[in-house]
């Protein structure tokens, strides 16, 4: 205000003496404060402000989308080892609970199947089976038959399983040779004999098998003279206990055994018994 300006216009101006109570007074009144803030928006309206303001704002929500997408990476991360961690706790409770004493039966391993094996055939199965081998029949030899081959034979091994030389054992061939020609004979005065494998028959009183030996005059039982091992075992002994048979003639060492009453017939089987001898010797 002036100073040459009255001093009532003065009063009446600056300030009004009394408040009004009604809305339309207050009205003005708060319009009135409000004229005074124009300078502010003008400040705000700004080019270069509003420019400025938008810029940090972006970058704010620059930083803050980083941020986030940081915290974001942050927080995935750690739920692999999470979840792998109780992935193992949940099977190494499974393993407890099946080795529990109070668990249930747990289902069988499903193992792989071996490949199955062919069934044998019958053919194959009879195959498999080993049946005893045979001995190999000798030979014959010296005119014998195969029959005569196999007593000889038998003659042949009880000799070397009683290691008799080989004298004695053309001594025993001689003898079988003379008595029953290399057969293993029944009697036709002791029908028990022929109950017992045999290849033939004799009329010679009570005298069986190959060396015609008798029972009554205590060479064995019938049953014991006609097996062929028997009978030429029990011709061996009886060899032995002749002494200095070794020295003795076939005929003679034959003779001191069988006591026959033709001693000299024994002689003209020795060459036949010789060749038999080294036959299955050899």
């Amino acid at each position: 205000m002036h100073r040459d300006d009255p001093s009532d216009q003065k009063l009446t101006d600056a300030r009004p003496t009394a408040l009004s109570s009604d809305a339309a007074s207050t009205e003005r009144t708060i319009g009135r404060h409000r004229a005074a803030e124009p300078p502010r928006r003008a400040l705000l309206g700004s080019t270069s402000l509003r420019v400025a303001l938008a810029t940090g704002v972006t970058c704010c929500l620059s930083l803050v989308a980083v941020a986030t997408a940081r915290g974001g990476e942050d927080s995935v991360r750690p739920a692999e080892p999470l979840a792998e961690a109780i992935a193992n706790r949940a099977a190494i409770a499974d393993e407890r609970a099946s080795r529990s004493l109070d668990r249930d039966a747990a289902p069988a391993r499903i193992m792989p199947s071996p490949t199955p094996k062919p069934t044998p055939t019958r053919t194959a199965v009879r195959k498999a089976v080993k049946k005893p081998v045979k001995p190999r029949r000798p030979r014959p030899v010296a005119g014998l038959d195969q029959a005569q081959m196999d007593n000889a034979k038998i003659i042949v091994d009880v000799g070397l399983e009683m290691k008799m030389p080989r004298r004695a054992l053309v001594v025993a061939l001689a003898t079988a040779m003379q008595e029953s020609n290399l057969y293993n004979l029944a009697s036709d005065v002791l029908p028990e004999s022929a109950q017992y494998p045999n290849q033939g028959s004799g009329s010679d009183h009570d005298s069986v098998g190959l060396f015609q030996q008798r029972p009554s005059s205590g060479w064995g039982t019938v049953a014991e003279l006609m097996r062929p091992s028997y009978a030429a075992r029990a011709f061996y002994e009886a060899l032995n206990e002749i002494p200095g048979w070794q020295d003795m003639s076939v005929t003679a060492a034959a003779q001191a055994v069988q006591i026959s009453a033709f001693p000299d017939a024994y002689a003209q089987h020795e060459e036949r018994a010789t060749t038999v001898a080294a036959a299955l010797t050899t």
